[in-house]
């Protein structure tokens, strides 16, 4: 309105008051703002001239190429990842994983393994955090890598206590493979028959045929085992090779060789010479063809050797029904060597019997009628095998009753004999692989199974290695050096001292100065000293390779596992006398030696066994302190004596239970 009025003023000529003075000027300039004063002219598009240059266009070459680049490498990885899962059972992945974490864990220790590790608190964490790496590569690996982590495990002794404890844990069961992948290994090596037809068993109730168990009773690293009735009325142990291992298996024996050659380089450790060995007995136990032959052969040679027949039990391999992948043997009953209660609890068998199959008696038939009714209702995946528990009594309490001693007396019995005597030695005598059964007698009967990894030893480095225990028992120290000498060992204390299980207090005691002088140092430092004088001690078992017989590796296995086997029944025996006993014995009887040479050897033998009474009279003393409550027994003295060796020759700190079988 105020606007309208002033607008009515100026048109007539009237005066305007100065507070409305301001809106008249600026409708004013706001009329002037609307007023069109240039000539029209009609809307023309500019002339090309007067244009600027155009800006060229960003076509993103570069951006282009990288991506199609990286497109087409995830299009080939991604399709190189489907085809090796497929068709190489994931090798390749397997491999990358293990050269990427291998590659990790050397630069891991070359940057840190010092006194004071530039990235970590101490040494000890470094070696915690790649023994969790190492151990979870190799689960998740599995097949072989799950064998070789158990050949680790077995030597963890000389790994630092977080690989000890860490590696403890490989021996858990490895899982199952499916029903599908058993039937298709089945069909492939024996040309496209079933387990029906190959087997004469039948799934669907059928009394007129055998049965056979889908759910494995054991599954390993390379294999697992089903219990079948034939149809004869046999009951059998069918074992059969994971699928997958025949497509991994040369790749992961490649990455080993590359690592152990990668780690042989960076830290300076003569390994990588054992590898085409270790490789190889790997390989066999792949091969049942080979286990067939090794399980026979120890079968034979038992029954030729009168202080082991009726003591020693290998079970029938059946060759009609085996293959290189599959392999069917004798179902064993027994009680595994770890089950101790079950081993000495009172016998409720009754009198003059066995328990079932000891001697190789046939075992008792199960009912007809009771599997087939299980056949029809249970699960396909249903336990089909009688449990045979009759012997333990009505509460099931009773136990084998068998003398501990006994057992173990025919076990290091059986391991020297194979050692000394027929070269020709079983490298995988844990716990699992040996069952102990009653004969009617109320003697003990050791079966021994899983015949893979054997070694076979020359006539001549036999007579060395029984040589050699011998004059570690009798401490013959220029006999010791002169024949350690010819294997490449430049120090045979520490050597004899690790084929002992003990300190070897017979040399010249040269460990023992160096760890003096590291017991002045600070921790770290004493830590870090130590280690590296695990690595020269080593160098000095190692020293000339080309001479080294590779063949004291698994000898080495051997006898820990059984000294741990000992040690976990209480130390009933006294294993070094017994074996070197063996040694002493098997140059009087070897077949191969002349006549001449056996007779000075008795003289000497007569000579051994009376030397050997001082090992009776340690013996005897470890006894009676743990009779008394003043001591555990031998073999555990023998531990705490090689926990000191350890620490003084090879700067490792062995923590409890490390020999245990």
């Amino acid at each position: 309105m105020e606007r309208l009025a002033c607008m009515a003023c100026l048109r007539r000529g009237l005066s305007v008051s100065p507070s409305v003075r301001p809106v008249l000027r600026h409708h004013q300039i706001s009329l002037r703002r609307h007023i069109q004063t240039q000539q029209f002219q009609p809307f023309a598009p500019p002339s090309p001239s007067s244009l600027p240059k155009p800006t060229p266009p960003k076509h993103y070459r570069r951006l282009r190429k990288y991506t199609r680049r990286l497109v087409y490498l995830g299009l080939g990885l991604g399709g190189l990842y489907i085809a090796d899962r497929q068709f190489y059972a994931s090798s390749l992945t397997r491999s990358f994983r293990t050269f990427g974490l291998g590659i990790i864990v050397a630069l891991d220790y070359k940057i840190n393994f010092r006194p004071n590790p530039p990235f970590a608190e101490s040494i000890q964490a470094v070696h915690t955090r790649n023994a969790e790496k190492l151990f979870d590569l190799l689960r998740t690996n599995g097949g072989l890598y799950l064998k070789i982590g158990q050949a680790i495990a077995m030597q963890s002794a000389i790994l630092p206590p977080e690989f000890q404890k860490m590696f403890a844990r490989m021996f858990d069961d490895a899982p199952q493979n499916s029903w599908e992948d058993v039937e298709k290994v089945i069909r492939e090596d024996f040309g496209g028959r079933g387990p029906e037809e190959i087997f004469g068993v039948a799934f669907d109730g059928d009394v007129t045929k055998g049965v056979m168990e889908r759910k494995a009773r054991a599954s390993a690293s390379v294999a697992q085992v089903h219990w079948a009735r034939l149809k004869d009325g046999r009951e059998v142990a069918i074992k059969i090779q994971k699928r997958e291992i025949e497509q991994q298996v040369g790749w992961d024996l490649w990455a080993f060789k590359v690592m152990t050659y990668v780690y042989t380089s960076l830290f300076d450790l003569p390994l990588y010479s054992l590898v085409p060995y270790i490789s190889e007995r790997l390989l066999l136990e792949t091969d049942f063809v080979n286990e067939a032959n090794n399980s026979e052969r120890m079968a034979e040679l038992v029954a030729n050797e009168p202080r082991l027949r009726g003591r020693v039990y290998i079970p029938r391999v059946y060759r009609e029904i085996s293959s290189r992948r599959v392999m069917t043997a004798e179902w064993v009953e027994g009680v595994r060597l770890f089950d101790k209660e079950a081993l000495t609890r009172p016998w409720r068998g009754g009198s003059g019997k066995g328990s079932p199959g000891a001697g190789g008696v046939p075992l008792a038939p199960p009912s007809p009628a009771e599997i087939s009714h299980a056949l029809r209702t249970q699960p396909l995946d249903a336990p089909l095998k009688p449990s045979r528990s009759a012997w333990k009594g009505r509460a099931e309490t009773g136990g084998l009753g068998v003398p501990l001693k006994s057992v173990m007396t025919t076990m290091v019995d059986l391991f020297s004999a194979q050692m000394f005597l027929w070269g020709f030695v079983h490298c995988d005598p844990h716990p699992g692989n040996i069952f102990i059964r009653r004969l009617p007698s109320g003697a003990p009967e050791l079966v021994l199974i899983d015949h893979g990894l054997y070694i076979q030893l020359r006539p001549d480095f036999r007579h060395q290695y029984a040589s050699f225990w011998k004059s570690l028992l009798a401490f013959d120290n220029t006999t010791l050096k002169s024949i350690v000498s010819t294997w490449g060992i430049t120090n045979p204390d520490i050597f004899a001292s690790a084929t002992l299980m003990r300190p070897y207090s017979g040399g010249d005691r040269s460990t023992s100065a160096h760890i003096s002088s590291l017991s002045k140092l600070d921790q770290k430092k004493r830590h870090y000293e130590m280690q590296q004088q695990m690595r020269k001690g080593i160098r000095s078992i190692l020293s000339d390779q080309s001479a080294f017989p590779q063949e004291l590796i698994f000898l080495g296995r051997n006898l820990r596992i059984v000294q741990g086997n000992n040690q976990y029944l209480g130390s009933p025996v006294n294993r070094i006398k017994i074996t070197g006993m063996w040694a002493s014995r098997s140059l009087v009887e070897s077949p191969d030696l002349p006549l001449g040479q056996k007779v000075r050897n008795a003289w000497r033998h007569a000579i051994f066994r009376a030397v050997l009474f001082s090992s009776d009279v340690v013996f005897w003393i470890a006894r009676v302190r743990q009779w008394v409550g003043r001591g555990q027994g031998m073999e555990d003295d023998v531990e705490r004596s090689m926990r000191g060796l350890a620490r003084e020759s090879f700067g490792v700190e062995l923590q409890g239970g490390v020999f245990d079988g």
